[in-house]
């Protein structure tokens, strides 16, 4: 062994050493921290400006998001010292809804599968997770109009926001032998590789099925199938990759809401998810955006849904830029309250970060 090759080894011995004994100290802080909020130490304002402040910080060479996902992991396994969040998410194991908490909430949180994303709302809602993790919009499939609709009915507020890049794999059973007769995925991801499926699989039945996850779980079993499903399912379920990132559009990217009993506080860089509703009458809609440009407030996203309450009535889902205790967006939502036939606040969170 080279002189210059056990010097670089012994540095990284000692620095290994030194990195260990800080991120005990962390730990310390967090538990004495946890012990004074009487173990509610989780918050994601606090959180978000840790990770910005990594990035910002950040000398190389490690990537930005890299450093910022090994902090992530740091606090994950601080907070889990206490009690390790709860987090429900759709499930089965290995959906991409679950990549994301692990994601938001790192790998120390208890990642619990649901059946649907109403079972995701209603197991926060009775306490039996701590925040729960769901699928709201996909830069090709759109808006999932079920979390839209359970927004509007549940007391749980939006406390944070997570942004999945979504690349989809073709998998196959280990071993499997000659061409797949069909493929299983969710309708979705059908979408989303649609151009690439009629390419290269075109005489192929295609199978929409609740969930990838389920998908990779059917193509385990069945060796004349294939799946469509992320790299998690692969593992999960010990599929071979026969195509990778097979998406249509490779930006392909799924926004994910993180729900809970309470949203945050301002982080410095926020949102705030509005659902409101106009009266029946002219120009109705124009009053509902006046106040936000009268205010100087940035609406980043608008998406309209056909309400229960009556044909032909539509509520309005708004994203703004800034937190509801902002001058600014305060002021908005006065004015919008008085212009409104409905509206209520989803939550205040912050941007996502990773």
């Amino acid at each position: 062994m080279s002189d210059e090759l056990q010097r670089h080894r012994a540095g990284i011995d000692a620095i290994d050493a030194e990195i260990l004994k800080l991120v005990n100290q962390r730990a310390e802080h967090a538990k004495a921290i946890g012990a004074l909020k009487n173990g509610a130490v989780y918050r994601p304002e606090r959180e978000a400006q840790i990770l910005r402040r990594i990035k910002e910080r950040n000398p190389g060479p490690l990537s930005d998001e890299t450093a910022a996902r090994l902090f992530r992991e740091i606090m994950s396994a601080c907070l889990a010292l206490e009690k390790p969040l709860a987090v429900a998410f759709l499930g089965p194991q290995g959906t991409f809804t679950q990549a994301a908490a692990i994601k938001h909430f790192g790998h120390a949180a208890q990642t619990r599968p649901c059946a649907s994303i109403d079972d995701v709302f209603r197991i926060v809602e009775a306490g039996g997770a701590d925040y729960g993790v769901v699928p709201v919009e996909n830069s090709t499939g759109g808006a999932v109009g079920t979390t839209l609709d359970l927004l509007l009915l549940t007391p749980l507020k939006v406390c944070g926001e997570v942004d999945l890049r979504v690349h989809q794999f073709l998998l196959r059973k280990a071993g499997a032998a000659g061409k797949a007769e069909k493929v299983y995925s969710h309708a979705q991801s059908l979408a989303q590789c649609h151009e690439w499926l009629n390419q290269n699989l075109p005489d192929v039945e295609r199978v929409e099925v609740v969930s990838n996850a389920e998908a990779a779980r059917l193509a385990a079993e069945d060796e004349t199938a294939a799946a469509i499903a992320g790299e998690m399912a692969a593992e999960i379920y010990g599929l071979e990759k026969t195509a990778e990132n097979i998406e249509d559009k490779p930006d392909n990217t799924t926004r994910f809401l993180v729900i809970g009993t309470h949203d945050a506080e301002p982080s410095g860089r926020d949102k705030t998810s509005l659902a409101l509703s106009a009266r029946n009458r002219p120009g109705a809609v124009y009053d509902l955006l006046s106040p936000l440009a009268a205010h100087e407030v940035s609406m980043t996203k608008l998406e309209s849904r056909p309400s229960r309450a009556g044909l032909w009535e539509y509520v309005f889902f708004v994203d703004i830029e800034g937190h509801r205790q902002d001058e600014k967006v305060a002021k908005a939502i006065a004015e919008l309250q008085e212009k409104t036939a409905f509206l209520k606040i989803l939550g205040s969170y912050p941007v996502a970060v990773l």
